[in-house]
């Protein structure tokens, strides 16, 4: 029996993060791969600290997309999330580019050849999840973790806020009663700012992010409402942390609400199954409980590099499910293609859609008019009702 009443707690981070900083320059590399060509295969890391952005990965792509290019993606986006500070500049900031072509070996298990479907581009599991405890159908504390750091990201962009830096961390955690959120016990906000802002005036600052973005009355007490707990937070970034891409997996996700295979999606391109089934798990999880047949969905998807079809298929609607679980995987299986191919196909993800979903989580985004964010489409909601006659 899963517990009704308890305290649960997410995190998230801002664009500002080391480690989001460097996701965003390897998502940035691989949306300029797919623009020029579709095809690209991309597996690029990058590495954040003081005044240097290395580059490191495989590629196999256009010659267009070369290290010029690379360096030119990186400092625009650091450009973008705002670091024009005397440790982290886009302008001063070193770049070095290691990046080279995709081994063969790997590349003979995913390609297509007669009759052979594309393989998966590496082993491994994949997990999805939906909920109904927020209008997104995600886990509450991770979403209002990230929005409040959007919240604070807008003010800042706008020049409503031009004292505080691009760095910046949240922590919400929420009261569960009866299996529902109720109110928050505790909220945590460090941000950078500058160093003509004092503690109060940091505390003042970012208070109604946190009131617009939490329900009404859950608001937790002022005596565990903590800002900048440390103390002054004027160095950020990643002149104050290395950062390195696919460190934050727990925050693309699900704030540990729900499983995770291990593996991290930003600096792929979608023929790693790290991200396009992830990303396909999540869609079918929450067409699942939009169509009200669970209040709260996983799913499992496993493959085999080289193999096509998923080596496994596991649902578990942790006892809230209205239908039979067994027949669910089998008709999810119907509406949806799960090889490599079929997902990018289904999802459109062979796009320049990545960078976007470098912050603020993976799930529970609105879809975009270009296809970005794809997986969070409702269009299988319809044909599982009438599966399921509902």
């Amino acid at each position: 029996m899963s517990k009704k009443n308890f305290l649960f707690t997410s995190e998230s981070v801002s664009e500002g993060h080391p480690d989001k900083v460097s996701d965003r320059i390897s998502d940035a590399v691989v949306d300029a791969f797919l623009a020029a060509d579709p095809y690209s295969r991309v597996a690029v890391e990058t590495l954040t600290t003081t005044n240097l952005i290395v580059l490191a990965g495989e590629v196999r792509g256009p010659s267009s997309v070369n290290a010029a290019l690379m360096e030119e993606i990186a400092r625009h986006a650091v450009k973008d999330i705002g670091y024009e500070q005397d440790g982290f500049h886009w302008k001063n900031a070193q770049v070095q580019v290691h990046v080279h072509s995709q081994s063969a070996d790997i590349a003979q298990g995913v390609d297509s050849a007669g009759d052979k479907d594309e393989g998966a581009g590496d082993q491994g599991i994949m997990f999805g999840y939906a909920c109904n405890e927020t209008p997104v159908l995600m886990p509450a504390p991770i979403y209002y973790a990230h929005e409040i750091l959007k919240s604070l990201a807008e003010a800042r962009h706008s020049g409503a806020q031009p004292l505080l830096g691009p760095d910046s961390k949240s922590q919400v955690t929420l009261e569960y009663r009866d299996g529902k959120p109720v109110r928050a016990t505790s909220v945590v906000v460090s941000t950078q700012h500058d160093a003509s802002l004092s503690q109060a005036d940091v505390r003042e600052i970012v208070r109604p992010h946190v009131l617009d973005v939490l329900p009404e009355g859950w608001m937790c007490p002022e005596e565990t409402f903590y800002v900048n707990p440390t103390g002054r937070f004027v160095i950020g970034g990643p002149d104050g942390d290395c950062g390195l891409t696919g460190r934050k997996i727990i925050v693309d996700t699900y704030g540990g609400a729900a499983p995770h295979g291990g593996g991290a999606f930003s600096g792929k391109d979608p023929t790693k199954v790290d991200r396009s089934a992830a990303y396909a798990s999540r869609y079918l999880a929450k067409n699942v409980v939009a169509a009200g047949l669970a209040d709260r969905c996983v799913i499992q998807l496993s493959y085999a590099i080289g193999v096509a079809k998923p080596l496994s298929v596991y649902v578990d609607t942790y006892g809230t499910g209205k239908v039979d679980e067994d027949k669910l995987s089998t008709v999810l299986q119907q509406l949806m293609d799960l090889s490599p191919r079929g997902i990018r196909t289904h999802l459109g993800l062979n796009k320049p859609i990545y960078a976007r979903t470098a912050a603020y989580g993976h799930f529970g985004r609105n879809p975009d008019a270009d296809g970005g964010f794809s997986w969070e489409n409702l269009d299988l909601v319809d044909p599982l009702k009438r599966a399921f006659g509902v």
